[in-house]
């Protein structure tokens, strides 16, 4: 038999240092009593939970700092002892911003310090927390993220007799569109901007309502007035500002894998070709107008989809 193996989640967090430059950066690490390690903040899967949402929980309960999602950071891999027996365990990474809290001292976490990249690198245990921060320091910390989201399921457009702009969610994708507010917030929002069909707004309507942002309509976001226009759909994801915090845009499928594509090629982003579900998302991550890089995540699960 397969020996199972042992999934987790983590982050690196950080944050701008209080008394430098307004730019150095400095990141977390914990201190473990139990192993007698200095560590990047990480923790197993609870059963049925996400990646994004074991590494969120994960962090904030080991740093006591609300974190905000950032760009991927991969994952790490190895083998680990469990019950006397060694399986392998796979954990995913994120860069995570700090956006406020306060650590307390605890029987798992007994210290938490805020250090320079550099000292970092010579303080954790393990090599494989250095291959995280490695890729950390690859891009920069400070960034804008495009949230690029497709609409929630809504039936059959062949079932619909009325003006297909019109053409409402169904409870499927009702269910897919509070399901998704649960995973957008953890990227922190500050504007939200919808093509101008129905079952785009409705799919970030609950968002709207649980962050209090309105929504702004853009038909270039739209299948129909996409085509012919791509340049200035490209024009519009590099310039949207995002100085309030990451951008959800609400879109079609006959938009995105284009707009993705055509970003990827242009500034030489490696992207998996992966055919965009309703409500699944591309955070796509920016510096300056430029896209660095660009992860995919699969619609949430709702029992309503069954």
């Amino acid at each position: 038999m397969s020996t199972p193996t042992v999934r987790a989640a983590g982050g690196v967090l950080w944050r701008i240092a209080p008394d430098g430059d307004g730019e150095s950066v400095e990141v977390a690490l914990i201190h473990r009593p139990r192993y007698d390690d200095w560590s990047l903040p990480k923790g197993k899967l609870s059963a049925g939970e996400s990646e994004v949402d074991g590494a969120i929980r994960e962090v904030l309960e080991e740093t006591g700092f609300r974190p905000k999602l950032g760009r991927s950071l991969g994952e790490t891999r190895y083998m680990k002892e469990q019950d006397g027996i060694r399986v392998p365990k796979v954990v995913r990474w994120w860069a995570m911003e700090a956006l406020g809290g306060r650590f307390t001292p605890g029987r798992e976490v007994d210290a938490l310090e805020w250090v320079t990249i550099a000292q970092a690198h010579e303080q954790v245990t393990r090599d494989t927390d250095r291959d995280v921060l490695e890729r950390f320091v690859r891009g920069s910390a400070p960034a804008r993220m495009i949230l690029l989201v497709r609409h929630a399921r809504a039936g059959d457009r062949t079932r619909w007799s009325g003006d297909d702009a019109e053409r409402p969610l169904d409870a499927c994708g009702r269910a897919q569109a509070s399901a998704l507010v649960r995973f957008l917030t953890h990227f922190e929002p500050g504007r939200i901007v919808s093509a101008d069909n129905a079952r785009c707004t409705q799919t970030v309507e609950p968002l709207s309502r649980s962050i209090g942002l309105p929504i702004e309509q853009d038909p270039i976001l739209s299948e129909t007035t996409y085509p012919g226009r791509e340049d200035e759909a490209i024009h519009f994801v590099r310039q949207v500002d995002g100085s309030d915090g990451a951008v959800v845009l609400c879109t079609q499928g006959g938009v995105i894998p284009d707009l993705v594509q055509r970003l990827a090629d242009a500034d030489d982003v490696d992207i998996d070709d992966i055919p965009p579900r309703k409500a699944s998302t591309w955070a796509l991550t920016f510096q300056a107008d430029r896209m660095v890089a660009a992860e995919y995540f699969a619609p949430p699960v709702v029992a309503e989809c069954g």
